[in-house]
């Protein structure tokens, strides 16, 4: 069966801009949870957020480009361009139908449609349809992407909240099975404003702390919900045989994949074991065979209970290290397992385990979560789990292309 690698991707994160900086930033536990700046976030109940620093478009994408989309589009695009770079791949050199796009997207989009409404109801602005305002969904994804690479193979967007980025990436990997040789996968997303923002109230999950140390605690129990965020990373698969061919060397490969459906997230949801139990299989790996879990970490007790009992079901309990690096970013929605995806990968490069920030383990939980400072370790297989509001529960394997 032919086998799907990484060999490049772009970050767009809270806690850095650039795979580098990203990387140098989580290794020191650097969080990027602030208050919210790009709108006045004064009347709402949850203030915080992880938002991308220092990027301004102009100064990585044609000026053309601004006025037709929106700062996730532009986040997207950017990554996109640093993970082709990062790939030694010049879309111009592939035939068109060798490459396909296949993203994810969940609370991003507001922005644009946002700015719409707004031009519709100003005196003197300009009439759109409903579906103008809204075509962001379908425009900030793989439609951008393959538009301005030239890019005819298979594209789509996957929409599971949260656990839509690892799907992404599980799609991607069929594709390449099926015979394409490249897709550009992975997922950005942001909804830094008020619109958006009022969306993500309504979960009730968000996290209404006003300090920033203290806001997000998954598997801590002073967890009280968690804080967004927005940013992700785009990332290239191929077939091995073709990264073989162009002498590129791989980061690792998209080895197994799980996904399940709870019919409502309680006490009681097995989905989570079952995806994991799917994604070790397809694998064809043991537990004991994964060197390290990043975790989904809600940030919600319940939800986080359900999280711990998966993995010490599976693992046995404290019997393998688990992290949350994403207490440092927020919950960047789709943009999340694409970020952790990264991070795995990053990590078993680097023999180096990145920390959860700001958290006090609860013991009875049962993990050996890895915290404050990064933990040496030679990783094999990393286990990438995700989950989306409404039951949506994601888990991948990736295995190191040297091991």
């Amino acid at each position: 069966m032919t086998t799907a690698v990484v060999t490049g991707f772009g970050v767009v994160a809270p806690n850095g801009l650039g795979t580098e900086d990203f990387w140098d930033a989580t290794v020191a536990g650097k969080s990027a949870i602030d208050r919210v700046t790009r709108f006045d976030p004064s009347r709402y109940p949850a203030q915080l957020a992880g938002e991308v620093p220092g990027f301004v478009a102009v100064d990585h994408l044609p000026g053309r480009l601004l006025p037709q989309t929106d700062r996730m589009t532009q986040l997207a695009l950017s990554a996109t361009d640093w993970a082709l770079a990062d790939a030694g791949i010049a879309p111009s050199e592939v035939p068109a139908f060798d490459m396909g796009v296949i993203t994810a997207s969940s609370s991003g989009g507001f922005e644009f449609g946002q700015r719409e409404l707004a031009n519709l109801w100003s005196r003197g602005g300009r009439h759109v349809s409903a579906y103008q305002s809204f075509a962001w969904f379908y425009a900030v994804n793989s439609g951008q992407i393959a538009i301005r690479h030239g890019m005819k193979g298979p594209a789509g967007v996957l929409v599971s909240d949260q656990a839509g980025g690892l799907d992404a990436g599980a799609q991607a990997r069929r594709a390449i099975r099926r015979g394409t040789e490249t897709i550009v996968t992975g997922a950005v997303d942001s909804s830094m404003c008020s619109w958006g923002w009022v969306g993500q109230q309504a979960s009730g999950r968000l996290s209404t702390s006003e300090e920033p140390s203290a806001a997000y605690l998954p598997f801590d129990v002073r967890a009280n919900g968690h804080v967004p965020g927005e940013g992700g990373a785009i990332l290239i698969v191929e077939s091995a045989a073709r990264a073989a061919r162009r002498g590129a060397s791989p980061y690792g490969t998209i080895a197994g994949y799980g996904a399940t459906f709870d019919l409502a997230d309680g006490a009681t949801a097995p989905g989570l074991h079952k995806a994991i139990e799917i994604a070790l299989a397809d694998a064809r790996l043991t537990p004991g065979d994964i060197d390290v879990v990043f975790a989904d970490a809600a940030g919600i007790s319940a939800l986080d209970r359900i999280e711990a009992q998966a993995i010490s079901k599976i693992f046995g309990k404290r019997a393998v290290p688990v992290t949350a690096p994403k207490t440092m970013t927020g919950r960047l929605y789709s943009g999340a397992g694409p970020l952790d995806l990264v991070t795995a990968l990053l990590a078993m490069r680097h023999e180096l385990i990145p920390p959860t920030v700001n958290i006090e383990p609860d013991p009875e939980l049962g993990l050996d979560l890895v915290v404050a400072h990064p933990r040496p370790a030679s990783i094999g297989a990393a286990l990438i789990l995700a989950r989306g509001q409404g039951g949506f529960n994601s888990a991948l394997v990736v295995t190191n292309a040297q091991s």
